[in-house]
Formats: C-alpha cells, sequence, structure tokens
C-alpha cells in the first residue's frame, strides 16, 4: 500500500479515462506519456474495459496503469490479472480494500467523511481518493476533514471537478499527492481520436505542476 502512495506523489497528475477500444486506448496512453501524464486511472465504466488495461499494460509500460471504478472483489482480481499496478474505487468498501490487499494490489478507496477516513485506515490504506472533491466542498473541505488525521502520514487524490483552472490549489498543499481529471482525455476528444488534443492537454497540466512547484 506504500508502493502507490509513493508514485502517486511523484506522478502528481492522475488522466481518469472512459475507453472501449482496445487500439484506441493504446494510442491515449501514448498520448498521456507524450504529453508528460507519468500516471491514469482507466475506469471500469465501458463494455471492453479490461480489454483496453490489457493492451495498455502491454504496450505501455511506462505508464503507471490503474484500474478505477472498482466496485466488486472479482474486479480487484481481474485488474491484477490484467496488469493494473494499483486500483481505485469512488468509495471506502472495505470488503473491496481487503481483497485488494489479498492479491497485493496496491489501492486507494473514495473518502468525503471522517468516517471513511478512519476506515481506510483500519485497512491499511494511507492514500485515499478524495471524491467527488468540488462538489463536496474542495479544499476547505478537505483541510478541516483530513485535520485530525495529518500527523498520520495520509495524502489524499482529489478527483470530480477538477480542471486546468483550479488544480494548482489542490496541488499547493501538503495533503494532496496528486490531482486527477478527467478534462485531459474526455470523452469527446477520445471519441474524435483526437490524440495531439489530449497530448496538448497532458502537457498544459504538467505545466501547471511544474508552475506550482
Amino acid at each position: 500500500m506504500d508502493d502507490i502512495q509513493q508514485k502517486i506523489k511523484e506522478s502528481r497528475v492522475v488522466a481518469v479515462v472512459s475507453v472501449n477500444d482496445a487500439s484506441d486506448a493504446v494510442e491515449l496512453a501514448k498520448a498521456l506519456v507524450d504529453g508528460g501524464v507519468s500516471a491514469v486511472e482507466m475506469t471500469l465504466r465501458t463494455p471492453n474495459a479490461f480489454d483496453c488495461i490489457s493492451a495498455v499494460a502491454e504496450k505501455v509500460p511506462d505508464l503507471y496503469l490503474g484500474v478505477g471504478t472498482v466496485l466488486t472483489t472479482w474486479q480487484v482480481a481481474e485488474a491484477k490479472r490484467r496488469g493494473a499496478k494499483y486500483a481505485v474505487s469512488p468509495g471506502c468498501n472495505v470488503k473491496i480494500v481487503d481483497a485488494a490487499r489479498e492479491v497485493e494490489l496496491p489501492f486507494a478507496p473514495g473518502i468525503m467523511t471522517p468516517s471513511d477516513i478512519e476506515q481506510a485506515l483500519e485497512h491499511g490504506c494511507k492514500l485515499m481518493k478524495f471524491f467527488p472533491a468540488e462538489s463536496a466542498g474542495g479544499m476547505k473541505h478537505l483541510k478541516n476533514m483530513a485535520a485530525p488525521y495529518k500527523h498520520l502520514g495520509i495524502s489524499f487524490l482529489p478527483l470530480g471537478g477538477l480542471n486546468l483552472d483550479n488544480m494548482s490549489s489542490y496541488l499547493s498543499s501538503p495533503l494532496v499527492a496528486a490531482i486527477g481529471g478527467s478534462w485531459i482525455a474526455s470523452g469527446d476528444l477520445i471519441a474524435a481520436k483526437n490524440w495531439d488534443g489530449i497530448r496538448m492537454n497532458a502537457a498544459a497540466a504538467m505545466a501547471k505542476v511544474s508552475a506550482s512547484a
């Protein structure tokens, strides 16, 4: 579980994508890497998501490949089998967290309340997905919620409502390991196979990271 915290901190930006074609997934992954993004969350929201994950694991090994929207213990095992290096979920289902530990798949559960944080901590998680970040109150909510737990070495991956304009306000906080966003590779860009647009968005996000350092 410590591995995911360090790797996500190094990445600073996680592109959140939903893709249904394996060849598109590979081109998308290459565009992200070319733009400087080193981590991705490939969501399980499409029928062929696992085939896309397998293709990226094989063809783009330099990308820190994560699986998102993990909701069942079967999905945990399949994510590991398909080559995922970590996984995340929108909520904090401790059965899923424990299943990930059993197969040695680094995992970040979703949290939005102090009770969620305490459940995650009890099951060995130090990195947590703060979701949905903006509608839950953004950095103000995260700072207040995390205050009683900061001494425990936890960090957060905010997702939901983040974009190029507000990402710096999150990255400036020591609570935030990295930010996640779907704007980098939106559904429209993927559908249009606009790999250059995705590459440009990735580069713009990483430029914001450099400016925030």
